[in-house]
């Protein structure tokens, strides 16, 4: 099986450390095995993946053909159709809009589409639907993977006159998270009539292009077929070409054509945006408008994480976000998700914002979309060590509030930091009651040393663990919202061994 391997290709500058590159390169063997697994088990023709990690792609393989009639390796050059990974250049291109006051999250779509304005909704007390439902897939319109993928070439003016016709509702608008291409659709004509030029072009021209994404698009015929991935569908014992679909009224679905190299610059694009900073923008859309991607959630539930670890581990809080699914996961932090199933390609991006790390996958078989190997992939960086969270840096509040109870604990009075303690302070617990608590610690670890640096846990509150003569003591401390930030919750815990 031939393959392509490119190491440590730098795309977008790296904000702060968190991943350890010798701790990925560790884990790279048993990566390439589930991927290269995954590709045979899944009978996948062609395959590549890659990791970025602190704004460069630190790894990518390609595995398998491009096509098997000429037998063209893949490669990271090799272009994909990311099917509804293309979801979040079209949230991006609204929320990039919405940045430039051209619209509004809960504008009513109809004000956009004025096609829209003489549909009939399911119940008279319908709200009507707005850009929000929209994005994250709860404007009441019915599930239409089957229907919808193969919906990317149909003409504008089709697309008009179904307008027109208005739609048939699953729900009412607002009530239920329900996956609809058409929603995107929607999105897509949203995009063009407000921007003034088809939607393509502006993707193409405001967000592709500013990130050097030269090799993609959505008119994939423009591209040599040396260089594209032809899609196939495996049915009764042999492979069957899928048509390749045009740019059309649904392309904003779905209908997106990119290299590894060129989504890594996508991901690290997205990634750079956490964690908030004061440094300059570099990007095409401003990072708090890259970071709502992960907010806009309803309709939340519980979930199995994706992959083999999947059944052992701890359930995931998962819901929809901006063309994200969004879920916390015990041991991967906030993560942002989505896959890709297309007529002839399956794809998945997997984006650990705590860590500034991402994987993603890309095949050439209907709806073979990697979610397993990518989930595992990640789970194998946190089992290396590779995943290292960003540390919050300590405030001076922070610092003069932990100074404090420094002083707190050497006295055992409260009192000796009378200045540094909110008007609460002393109402939920007087002076006399936390002389006992501190002196009942005392008696069981003996002095401390608190000049144990503190990790902040936000600007105004942190946790810390102090060694003392007989034990240790750990504590957290939580500051007021008030412009002097006194503490207004004070903690200290003796260890068990």
């Amino acid at each position: 099986m031939r393959y392509f391997l490119l190491s440590l290709l730098a795309v977008i500058p790296c904000v702060a450390h968190a991943a350890d590159a010798q701790k990925i390169a560790a884990a790279i063997p048993e990566i390439d095995r589930l991927f290269a697994d995954f590709q045979v088990d899944s009978r996948a023709p062609g395959l590549v993946y890659g990791i970025v990690a602190d704004g460069r792609l630190v790894h990518v393989k390609g595995l398998g053909v491009q096509d098997l009639v000429h037998k063209r390796a893949v490669t990271p050059d090799s272009l994909f159709r990311i099917a509804s990974m293309t979801k979040a250049f079209t949230a991006l291109a609204i929320l990039k809009l919405r940045e430039e006051g051209k619209l509004g999250l809960d504008d009513l779509a109809e004000t956009h589409v004025p096609e829209m304005r003489g549909w009939t909704y399911p119940t008279k007390d319908s709200p009507h639907i707005r850009i929000r439902d929209l994005l994250t897939h709860s404007a009441g319109l019915v599930d239409d993977n089957p229907w919808g993928d193969r919906q990317t070439p149909l003409p504008e003016a089709d697309f008009t006159r179904m307008l027109q016709t208005g739609v048939p509702f699953s729900t009412t608008p607002g009530t239920r998270y329900e996956y609809s291409n058409f929603g995107y659709a929607l999105l897509g004509r949203i995009i063009a009539n407000v921007s003034g030029q088809p939607y393509r072009l502006y993707v193409e021209g405001e967000l592709l292009a500013p990130l050097g994404m030269a090799s993609s698009g959505y008119q994939v015929r423009e591209w040599p077929v040396e260089q594209r991935a032809m899609g196939y569908r495996w049915e009764e014992g042999r492979w069957t070409v899928e048509p390749t679909m045009a740019d059309g009224a649904f392309g904003a679905m779905g209908g997106l054509q990119t290299s590894a190299n060129d989504y890594a610059r996508w991901v690290a694009f997205l990634l750079s945006a956490w964690p908030a900073r004061d440094d300059a923008e570099a990007g095409p859309v401003a990072r708090a408008s890259v970071r709502m991607l992960a907010q806009g959630s309803n309709f939340m539930g519980v979930a199995q994480r994706n992959g083999a670890s999947g059944a052992t581990a701890c359930r995931q809080a998962a819901a929809y976000g901006f063309a994200m699914r969004v879920a916390q996961d015990c041991d991967l932090g906030l993560t942002l998700a989505h896959g890709g199933g297309y007529p002839g390609y399956g794809s998945h991006v997997m984006l650990m914002p705590d860590y500034g790390v991402g994987i993603f996958v890309f095949t050439n078989r209907t709806y073979n979309g990697g979610s397993g190997p990518a989930w595992d992939a990640a789970v194998a960086l946190h089992k290396a060590g590779a995943l290292i969270a960003r540390t919050i840096p300590v405030s001076a509040l922070l610092a003069d509030g932990y100074a404090a109870a420094g002083r707190i604990y050497a006295a055992g009075d409260v009192l000796a930091a009378r200045d540094r303690l909110a008007m609460n302070f002393l109402m939920d617990h007087d002076a006399a009651q936390w002389g006992k608590k501190i002196a009942a610690v005392k008696q069981e670890v003996g002095a401390c040393a608190s000049d144990a640096p503190i990790v902040a846990t936000g600007a105004l509150a942190g946790r810390f663990t102090w060694t003392c003569e007989r034990g240790r003591v750990a504590g957290t401390i939580l500051l007021a919202p008030t412009p002097d930030a006194q503490i207004q919750e004070l903690s200290f815990t003796v260890r068990a061994p």
